[in-house]
């Protein structure tokens, strides 16, 4: 019987997640009781106005007692290569990927500024 099992998967951008993921680096800019502030470092990607980071993660926690904690969590990059559409499948990896370090497993409404490739998601413990 004949294999008819096609792969969908794009090796090359399946590479491309590894290599910006296993590089991406964070600081921490700001943090009160309710929010915090990080800076998301790529190895391919910058801000092109200072070349700095390629975006940032805004999180704001919202305590209404001890037993609801509930959290939304802003991703912006600023990198326009982020932006085109030949990039979705790497900006939905990245965010993930940041929602797992920055946030873990709680609850969380997340919002992604990326150009064509914005996105709002969910994420349900």
């Amino acid at each position: 019987m004949e294999d008819n099992v096609i792969d969908l998967r794009d090796s090359q951008l399946e590479e491309k997640i590894q290599h910006e993921i296993a590089g991406m680096t964070f600081t921490k800019n700001f943090r009160s009781p309710t929010a915090e502030e990080w800076y998301i470092f790529l190895p391919s990607y910058k801000d092109p106005v200072t070349g700095g980071a390629a975006g940032k993660t805004i999180i704001h926690y919202n305590l209404y007692d001890t037993k609801h904690i509930f959290i939304n969590t802003t991703i912006i990059f600023d990198d326009p290569g982020l932006h085109d559409n030949g990039v979705t499948g790497l900006v939905y990896a990245i965010s993930d990927e940041i929602v797992n370090r920055l946030v873990g497993y709680a609850d969380t409404l997340l919002s992604v500024h990326s150009g064509a490739n914005s996105y709002n998601a969910e994420y349900k413990q």
